[in-house]
């Protein structure tokens, strides 16, 4: 390997490979003698308003609940045909429990295909989920240039 190469992922490319949902990692800040909180996640994508959607559960004992209102980067990457794609999102998370059915940010989450991972330790039927919006701050994707 003579060097990582890489370019910015082009609107259109970062859309396409996006795509409406798939798989990454949501890190939420902590305190600035701590690691970011990384938690693998799955995550749909609306085009429409370039925002992401995650579903996330808070088992007894849990501390994510506590980390709601830091600021979050979202990491999304592949390897494809044409070579590394990869985006990340940064921003802080909306809940959507309370959002009116009618809002643009209840619609988006309506319209994503969030994939289903069953990771848990009981049914899913008896875990609790909440919804989340990402309207990112900053959105920037990159991908490998050919040699």
């Amino acid at each position: 390997m003579n060097g990582l190469r890489w370019t910015t992922l082009a609107g259109n490319e970062r859309t396409e490979f996006l795509g409406t949902g798939g798989t990454g990692v949501l890190s939420f800040a902590t305190t600035s003698d701590e690691p970011p909180a990384s938690l693998p996640v799955s995550y749909g994508y609306y085009n429409a308003d370039e925002c992401f959607y995650f579903r996330l559960s808070f088992p007894p004992g849990s501390s994510k609940e506590d980390l709601l209102e830091n600021p979050v980067s979202f990491v999304t990457y592949s390897e494809t045909a044409d070579g590394w794609r990869s985006v990340i999102a940064t921003g802080t998370l909306e809940e959507l429990a309370t959002a009116h059915p009618e809002s643009v940010a209840v619609q988006g989450m309506w319209a994503v295909s969030i994939p289903t991972v069953d990771i848990f330790d009981r049914p899913r039927d008896e875990i609790e989920f909440h919804d989340f919006r990402l309207d990112p701050d900053q959105l920037t994707g990159r991908k490998s240039v050919p040699e």
